[in-house]
């Protein structure tokens, strides 16, 4: 009951986690950058809000983006983030399926307890992987920015990226460590049943003694 209880809180903060950096994937504001107070920016028309796919510029009554379209001329830590926050979308998808498919609600079968661990423990990796991918994503592109331009204050896209980002870490760590002690346990016990199986039915019937048998027959 308690290992069941941990898979659906590991399943459960790992979904949030991967659609917070779903989230922070597809929005632009990451960054806030001036290179003046926030009321001369804003009058001067230079506070401008910048993501991985867009830069923004915002005053008084205007909100412009413009896409960042020239792949090639742009910076690498910019590159960097659009290529691990994609592969973190991607890889949590089959993650949480893999995940959703292990719980014990669900049963494909006849299929053993240890597939479905080791179908767990695969999904907590992948959940980790995507949890590295974001958290290289959100730390590296707000430094790249600050040596770039000004930087001003962090956005809402990047404090979603990293709630997203410990989430997934935490939900990872849930989901590996409670299916591998989960499965280490089922095997310890399997083998013990084999051992007394073996110690029990290995040894055949003790043959009647030769003194037995003569008082009988007298």
């Amino acid at each position: 009951m308690a290992n069941s209880c941990l898979q659906l809180s590991g399943f459960l903060v790992s979904c949030f986690g991967w659609l917070g950096i779903v989230i922070a994937t597809s929005t632009n504001d990451w960054v806030t950058m001036c290179k003046y107070g926030l009321n001369t920016c804003k009058k001067m028309d230079e506070l401008e809000a910048k993501g991985p796919w867009a830069t923004c510029v915002i005053s008084t009554g205007l909100y412009h983006c413009v896409s960042l379209t020239q792949i090639l001329d742009l910076p690498a830590y910019i590159q960097t983030t659009r290529a691990l926050m994609i592969t973190s979308s991607i890889l949590g998808l089959p993650a949480v399926g893999m995940i959703l498919m292990s719980m014990p609600c669900i049963s494909l079968g006849n299929e053993p307890q240890s597939s479905k661990n080791k179908r767990t423990i695969l999904g907590g990796v992948l959940i980790l992987i995507v949890a590295l991918c974001g958290m290289v994503s959100t730390v590296w592109f707000p430094i790249g920015a600050h040596h770039e331009h000004g930087l001003m204050s962090f956005g809402f896209s990047l404090y979603t990226g990293w709630v997203g980002t410990i989430f997934c870490l935490l939900g990872g760590c849930i989901l590996t460590c409670c299916s591998s002690d989960s499965s280490s346990s089922h095997s310890y016990q399997d083998n013990n049943r084999f051992y007394y199986s073996k110690q029990g039915g290995g040894n055949p019937p003790a043959a009647p003694s030769a003194n037995h048998a003569k008082s009988a027959h007298v």
